[in-house]
């Protein structure tokens, strides 16, 4: 039976509680590729995916800053088993925003019921990433018919339900929940990367998939005006690059305390005594807690757009958000990279012994911080701090 969460401390305790759990065997997971199924499965009986439903439909609604906890906890565990979830948050939240009350109804009873969403919405060898060719067409019986090819997958295949962006005949954007085990859904763990090896973010196959009305959310109304879908999306990807930085500190800590050597001219029986080596964790720690801070920030200003505005968000209230959130993860993404490479030059030689495999650290930065550019958010941050440019609304930042 699937717990429900009833608010945001229990919230960030079920997650302290599985993060403890999960990184006994995260290690390992990424060495075999061994797929964290079962672990997903405790998220969904423990409420955890559940704690952004609404409170009108029995769920506890908790605060952005609280799920980019929750985000940072996981990821600090595991960058895997944090990404996988990362879409289901976000169509959840699609769903909120543009969904009618009988979608509501019913997608969040699932999701308190413990299914998942995964998510079918990258595009391989188009122009660039918003360009989806992906169709949602009339069916002659009624509904739609659903026809493409979606790479990156990120959760699809562990998803009861999987959202895929798609167009309709006049260009404009959807989001067709779709069945994973529907007629002509194809879900194919085909994800080669270097890094979240075990995301199997695959390829997703759509054949003349049927569709009905009541699964498709008008997802082009989200941009008409003032948004917070973007801020939201990237605010959970920082979390996930700030989480990683922080695993990969916490494990370099304790590989210097217990199994590196001092240099010889430093005159010290332990690693941990070296003025060096002491002197660069403490920058490298001084560049988690800053990310970690900028995330609180970020997460804080979403939450005060959200909460302060109600129904009446604003440009200037949605542009501070994303702002925000873009500080957040333009700094975070390069110590997250830093910080995974930084754990062998503290722990020295045998820190690159591959059966540690302290390189899962730097492989799954360096993999999740690809997923969208930070010198953009840069240009972004910029516009806004001279010239008072609002952020533009495409979901991104």
């Amino acid at each position: 039976m699937t717990h429900v969460i009833a608010d945001d401390a229990e919230a960030l305790a079920t997650a302290r509680e599985l993060a403890g759990e999960f990184a006994a065997e995260a290690a390992a997971r990424d060495a075999e590729r061994r797929l964290p199924e079962p672990e997903l499965d405790r998220l969904s009986a423990r409420g955890l995916l559940a704690i952004t439903v609404p409170r009108a439909h029995g769920g506890a609604d908790v605060s952005a800053r609280t799920v980019a906890e929750v985000f940072r906890l996981l990821a600090a565990a595991d960058p895997n088993i944090a990404q996988i979830p990362q879409s289901h948050f976000v169509y959840v939240n699609v769903l909120k925003q543009q969904g009618t009350p009988e979608q509501h109804k019913f997608f969040f009873g699932e999701v308190l019921n413990g299914r998942r969403f995964g998510n079918a919405q990258s595009e391989a060898g188009t122009k660039h990433v918003q360009d989806y060719r992906t169709a949602l067409v009339p069916a002659p019986g009624g509904g739609f018919l659903l026809n493409g090819t979606k790479h990156y997958s990120t959760g699809a295949l562990f998803a009861h339900w999987i959202p895929v962006l798609a167009r309709r005949e006049d260009q404009t954007l959807h989001v067709a929940y779709v069945p994973r085990d529907a007629p002509g859904v194809t879900v194919e763990d085909d994800w080669d990367g270097m890094g979240q090896r075990t995301t199997a973010s695959g390829t997703v196959r759509l054949e003349d998939v049927a569709v009905p009305d009541d699964r498709v959310v008008p997802h082009h109304l989200t941009f008409t005006g003032p948004q917070l879908h973007g801020a939201f999306a990237q605010l959970l990807h920082a979390a996930i690059d700030v989480g990683i930085a922080g695993g990969a500190l916490e494990e370099a800590v304790t590989f210097v305390r217990t199994k590196a050597r001092p240099w010889f001219e430093s005159g010290q029986e332990r690693a941990s005594d070296d003025p060096l080596v002491i002197q660069r964790a403490g920058e490298l720690a001084v560049k988690v807690r800053a990310a970690e801070a900028l995330l609180v920030a970020a997460a804080t200003a979403v939450d005060a757009a959200l909460h302060t505005t109600g129904d009446d968000l604003t440009d200037e209230s949605a542009a501070a958000a994303s702002i925000a959130v873009a500080t957040a993860k333009a700094f975070a993404d390069p110590v997250a990279v830093e910080l995974g490479n930084a754990i062998f030059e503290l722990g020295g030689t045998r820190s690159s012994l591959h059966g540690l495999n302290l390189h899962r650290h730097w492989r799954n930065a360096r993999t999740h911080t690809l997923h969208d550019p930070a010198r953009w958010k840069i240009q972004h941050i910029g516009r806004y701090v001279l010239n008072g440019q609002f952020p533009p609304r495409h979901g991104l930042l």
